[in-house]
């Protein structure tokens, strides 16, 4: 195992500090949390199979010409990423009524929305990531006007290529969360990135015909069957690791 200075630990993730300057590791965990952090859980080969789906859906979408902090995923738990300033703000992106916003608004679950809505969250465990809006995100300086639009751009672009790439193995993306960072060139220009990851801990997908729960939501609703959900998204993108998710050692921390 490899030693090395821990930068970060997140609910789902560990931000290690990278082999060049500038670079970070993601190591995924098992870990499972909901409810803000108040629900806590492990799933056997969560992390193996979420750095596999974020690696594929993280370079399809570098692909198209949305940048990205990922550049390349190092093995079963771990990738490489640029280091980039986080924008405290969740970006969630709603195409059917599901979640919070069934609940909320009394709109039955699954209804399919006029249109894609965009929410904003200020990402703050301890106030419970309260919605804000646009007028508090640049009131309070957590995003430019320009950086808002950007971030609104990418989000809907995003939405509209996974929506499709979902489809196409038979997956409805109902919603999900996005986070953002600026990545600083060394010209000193300023880039506004996807940051963070893409994978059934932060979107729901159901299965078109059955409308079956293949995300987190399983384990939030003590549905079962969470690890075999994750399996089978990454099944449906080709990626499942061969002989199923392996469990190999994490780095060890620098004390």
């Amino acid at each position: 195992m490899a030693r090395r200075k821990q930068i970060y630990e997140g609910k789902a993730k560990i931000l290690f500090e990278g082999p060049e300057p500038g670079t970070l590791v993601q190591y995924f965990k098992d870990d499972a949390t909901a409810f803000n952090n108040k629900k806590h859980g492990t799933i056997t080969g969560k992390g193996v199979l979420n750095n596999r789906i974020s690696e594929y859906l993280m370079t399809r979408l570098n692909e198209i010409g949305v940048p990205t902090h990922f550049i390349r995923r190092l093995n079963m738990r771990e990738q490489l990423v640029r280091a980039v300033e986080i924008i405290p703000i969740e970006v969630v992106i709603r195409n059917v009524a599901a979640g919070s916003l069934s609940t909320k608004f009394a709109i039955p679950e699954g209804t399919q929305l006029p249109r894609s809505i965009v929410e904003y969250y200020f990402k703050n465990d301890e106030l419970n990531d309260p919605m804000v809006s646009e007028e508090h995100i640049t009131a309070f300086g957590w995003a430019s006007v320009q950086e808002l639009d950007e971030i609104l751009s990418l989000s809907l672009r995003i939405n509209d290529y996974l929506s499709g790439l979902f489809l196409g193995v038979q997956l409805r993306l109902v919603d999900f969360k996005l986070e953002f960072g600026r990545f600083y060139h060394e010209d000193e220009d300023v880039q506004i990135v996807l940051a963070d990851e893409i994978s059934p801990d932060n979107c729901r997908l159901w299965d078109v015909t059955s409308g079956d729960k293949l995300d987190k939501d399983r384990f939030r609703r003590d549905l079962g069957g969470v690890a075999e959900a994750y399996q089978e998204v990454a099944r449906r993108l080709g990626i499942l690791p061969e002989g199923g998710p392996r469990d190999i050692p994490g780095p060890r921390t620098m004390q």
